[in-house]
């Protein structure tokens, strides 16, 4: 983390509050040749309006779910739900993404694992999925149809109005939980 020019940003959640360092600046960690490479954008730097409607969107408690977020970015989703007692794996293929996630994770006392991995390779067998925000690219419409009935009966899904939102919306048995975030059960 070192080289990260971090904020902090403390909020409340329902009743849960949290400190969350983020990056100052999350165009500033742009890298061409990471670009090249995947098309990789520092997308996990932001704190997006999608994230913060999933972690509004949790039921409360979460004792003892087991809870996968996928392509978790700065975290805030698995963060609520460690603090609502789930036991919670986030995901991200971004390396310092998954680093500032633990930092966090440990600043506010909460157990989180966090792995370094690309959603669309991930397997394991889960309670309840979370994505937030994560269809802003059509790349992503396929992997994510295929990775949530894969990793649990059930997913909360937050969206952020992007246009290939429709297309997965099209194609699962969606039902709206909150504003921004919709529940999809595996059949």
């Amino acid at each position: 983390m070192s080289g990260l020019d971090l904020v902090e940003d403390a909020f409340r959640v329902g009743s849960t509050a949290l400190s969350l360092l983020r990056p100052r600046d999350a165009e500033a960690l742009l890298d061409e040749d990471a670009f090249a490479d995947d098309e990789f954008l520092p997308y996990w730097a932001e704190l997006w309006p999608a994230g913060l409607a999933l972690a509004r969107a949790l039921p409360s408690p979460l004792d003892g779910v087991r809870v996968v977020e996928l392509g978790c970015g700065l975290g805030v989703p698995a963060l609520v739900a460690a603090a609502r007692s789930a036991h919670v794996t986030a995901t991200d293929w971004a390396s310092e993404a998954i680093e500032l996630l633990r930092v966090n994770a440990a600043r506010n006392g909460l157990t989180v694992e966090a792995s370094v991995v690309d959603w669309r390779d991930l397997d394991g067998d889960f309670d309840l999925a979370l994505a937030a925000d994560v269809l802003y690219e059509h790349r992503n419409v396929e992997p994510l149809l295929a990775a949530l009935p894969r990793l649990a009966p059930e997913a909360l899904v937050a969206l952020a109005g992007r246009p290939y939102e429709a297309d997965f919306l099209r194609r699962v048995d969606a039902e709206p939980v909150a504003e921004r975030v919709v529940r999809i059960r595996r059949t």
